[in-house]
């Protein structure tokens, strides 16, 4: 449609688009939101039932928060403290272990898994088996958040949705994120920080996954509204501080905080990795972990109960533990003690490490709220008297403690700061949470809670294929062929007997043939000589009749996708490098397709790390340690017993096309390798057909490649044998296949195609 001649509706407003990713945000959103509807629901339930009911505990709820079931507060029982939370990890332990063990664990690292190296796959069963172990989990007494589960669910979801409707692995990512951001936003009523932090908390550095941003929004959207629609659309924390920032001073003990929490969170991390570390060396059953964790989670907390002689709010070292920041925010400090709100900090340190990191399902945002928030209050309340002429008032310390101890565990800075203040409904403190989080997050870049965080979308095998392109316009063929690699040259005069002899004991695929006074005239390579050796008068050929006049060829200067492209479109693995501007062109040597890919590589580790550590490359997970064994093998090799006569073996090579001819016995085992180059000459000799065994002309490869083998590994041995094709092997030597330097390439690049595709 026209108006005025002036513009198309259709082709200014692309509302196709606009309309696809309405509906695929919004499925995304409507289930993510009625996911996290349940899952509070299960988790109120558990939580009154187990931790009012059962220990006689009554913690104190978020004013935005209402109760489940009304239960009375049962007798206090301290035997229940401990063994509970110990029950609920057995039973979380046995559901993750039996049915899904990707969901253990803090579940927005799996999520931000399966984004970079998963190809946003989560199997449909993950959000499930998430949210009733995490709910067990936390609602028993665990300590942990809602966010990380809520996040893989919402995950999960745009995963499933994505695979079940064919999309391409682009758009799986981005409904994987889309649905983790929708989780967020609803279970925290936070649908512009869920969106963001969806984008944001998939690298560790500054960088935002921009992409993500809208589909994310989309879904947080209608997450937050679904899930607002049942339980309520105040914010989860109400009266919660109404004092903003008003005197450029205070930036002075702003600043104190923010490396305070900046230590706090390294604390954190390092006791939450060093727990899981201690609980991954216990040689137990996996099952009975998570069970421990409770166990000692329990004991901790009745520990500090009985020492502080406090039930109301030392409990907030289990489950969620959000009632005391409420009761800061509503009545300061004062009333709930510094002692207490210090240990509940030190606490929780302590007590999510040992519910999550033993193999319990929770989240750690929600931790980090209670950790960042009680030490945020406590250090206010001591600027009090180290600054008496500042207003500072704990309530908001606190929150600007939630936010910076966030953003320096986390590396999530922007949607941090929006994230506390949706939580707390307070918009007044966003420059002193933008200036806390900000030196917080600057100080504590070495490490993170998210171990599956990268530096940045180059890190990211989302990312990889993005870059090849302009990596491979930025070499020159000159940088990546080997200079000091020999090769051998064919002179036109030359005889099928003669070329036989010269080719014999080389790697070498392409072979430049030249006239009297060197100057290339033409190339063939090894599959020409076995075509002209099935004529009658193969020996009679030179190489002159035999060879190609169109030349594929590359010069020292051109790019090596100029190299790339020629060896695609003639189905090479060499090409010849020539001199510049001479003519007839002189030859300089050979680049092979093993050459381009370690070239691509060197440039991508440079990129990554400087050019003082190049030596790094092998350590690198970019592609090539995407690939296994599995993804380069060749099993549709003719393979011939070592008893077997010459005669056999030429019935093999006449009805193969390849050059290689594993020698194995009846029962699989591997003897070695035949190389069609090394029996040329012997194949004209029919009077040794029936005398000459396989096994007395086979060779054996001083390298093995088994089937376990890294990349790196296999790239290793090809460069010490300098062979073209290896073995691969099983422990017990049962021959499984071969790979080759031209099968790994090609592996390589269809990764490279694939990853510029998604």
């Amino acid at each position: 449609m026209k108006f005025g001649g002036f513009f198309s509706v259709r082709e200014e407003f692309d509302f196709r688009l606009a309309g696809r990713w309405l509906l695929l945000g919004s499925i995304v959103g409507l289930v993510s939101g009625l996911g996290a509807i349940l899952f509070q629901t299960l988790l109120g339930i558990l939580k009154e039932f187990t931790i009012i009911h059962l220990m006689g505990l009554q913690p104190i709820k978020p004013g935005g928060e209402t109760d489940f079931t009304q239960l009375i507060l049962g007798n206090f029982n301290p035997y229940f403290i401990v063994l509970i939370p110990a029950i609920g990890g057995l039973i979380a332990g046995i559901i993750i272990q039996r049915f899904a063990p990707e969901a253990e664990g803090h579940g927005t690292d799996e999520a931000i898994k399966a984004y970079h190296r998963k190809r946003g796959m989560i199997h449909p069963r993950v959000p499930i088996v998430k949210l009733l172990a995490s709910a067990i989990t936390i609602g028993t007494g665990g300590s942990g958040g809602r966010e990380g589960p809520i996040a893989q669910i919402g995950a999960g979801i745009g995963s499933f949705l994505a695979t079940r409707l064919n999309l391409d692995a682009k758009t799986r990512r981005w409904l994987l994120a889309a649905g983790m951001g929708a989780g967020i936003g609803s279970i925290f009523r936070a649908p512009l920080a869920g969106a963001i932090f969806a984008a944001e908390v998939l690298y560790i550095t500054a960088e935002v996954e921009t992409e993500v941003l809208l589909p994310a929004t989309v879904s947080s959207i209608i997450a937050y509204s679904v899930y607002s629609f049942r339980f309520g659309w105040a914010h989860i924390f109400t009266n919660a501080g109404l004092h903003g920032f008003t005197n450029p001073l205070e930036l002075i003990p702003y600043t104190l905080e923010a490396l305070v929490l900046a230590f706090a969170a390294f604390v954190f991390v390092k006791s939450f990795y060093g727990v899981r570390k201690l609980f991954a060396n216990l040689k137990i059953s996996p099952y009975f972990k998570p069970a421990i964790g409770g166990l000692l989670t329990g004991s901790l907390a009745l520990l500090l109960i009985t020492l502080t002689n406090d039930r109301k709010y030392i409990v907030d070292v289990m489950g969620g533990g959000y009632g005391i920041l409420q009761e800061i925010f509503q009545d300061g400090i004062s009333k709930i003690g510094l002692g207490v709100v210090l240990l509940v900090a030190a606490g929780k340190i302590l007590t999510t490490s040992f519910t999550i990191s033993s193999g319990g399902s929770a989240g750690v945002f929600g931790p980090s709220m209670v950790i960042g928030g009680t030490l945020g209050a406590a250090l206010g309340y001591m600027m009090q008297f180290i600054f008496p002429g500042l207003p500072i008032y704990p309530a908001t310390y606190a929150i600007v403690g939630m936010a910076g101890f966030f953003a320096a565990a986390a590396k999530t800075p922007l949607s941090t700061i929006i994230m506390v203040s949706e939580l707390t409904g307070n918009y007044a403190l966003l420059m002193p949470s933008m200036w806390v989080c900000s030196i917080s997050y600057l100080v504590a870049r070495g490490w993170t809670i998210y171990e599956s965080q990268v530096p940045g979308k180059l890190y990211s095998q989302a990312h990889l294929g993005d870059y090849a392109p302009d990596i491979f316009e930025t070499i020159s063929v000159q940088e990546a062929y080997k200079k000091t690699r020999s090769f051998i040259t064919i002179a036109g005069t030359m005889k099928m007997t003669e070329i036989l002899t010269a080719t014999r004991n080389t790697s070498q695929r392409i072979f430049p043939v030249v006239n009297h006074v060197g100057n290339l005239i033409g190339t063939f390579n090894l599959t020409d000589i076995n075509q002209i050796l099935q004529e009658s008068n193969a020996s009679e050929k030179i190489a002159r009749e035999m060879m190609n006049k169109l030349i594929p060829k590359v010069k020292p200067n051109d790019h090596i996708s100029k190299a790339q492209k020629l060896m695609l479109s003639h189905n090479l693995d060499e090409l010849l490098v020539v001199d510049e501007n001479d003519s007839p062109a002189v030859i300089r040597g050979i680049i092979t397709s093993a050459d381009i890919m370690m070239a691509y590589n060197r440039k991508l580790s440079q990129i990554k790390f400087g050019n003082e550590k190049p030596e790094l490359l092998p350590k690198d997970k970019i592609i090539l340690e995407q690939l296994y064994i599995n993804n380069v093998l060749e099993k549709d090799l003719l393979t011939i017993y070592p008893d077997a006569k010459l005669r056999d073996l030429v019935k093999i090579i006449i009805r193969s096309k390849r050059n290689i001819f594993p020698v194995v016995d009846n029962e699989n085992h591997y003897f070695g390798m035949i190389l069609l180059n090394d029996i040329r000459q012997l194949m004209f000799d029919q009077s040794k057909y029936d005398t000459v065994v396989v096994k007395d002309i086979m060779i054996k490869p001083t390298q093995i490649i088994y089937k376990d083998d890294p990349m790196s590994r296999v790239m290793e041995k090809f460069d010490k044998t300098h062979a073209w094709n290896l073995p691969v092997v099983d422990k017990k030597n049962h021959y499984i296949g071969m790979v080759s330097q031209s099968s790994i390439f090609s592996a390589y690049r269809n990764q490279l195609v694939f990853q510029t595709e998604d």
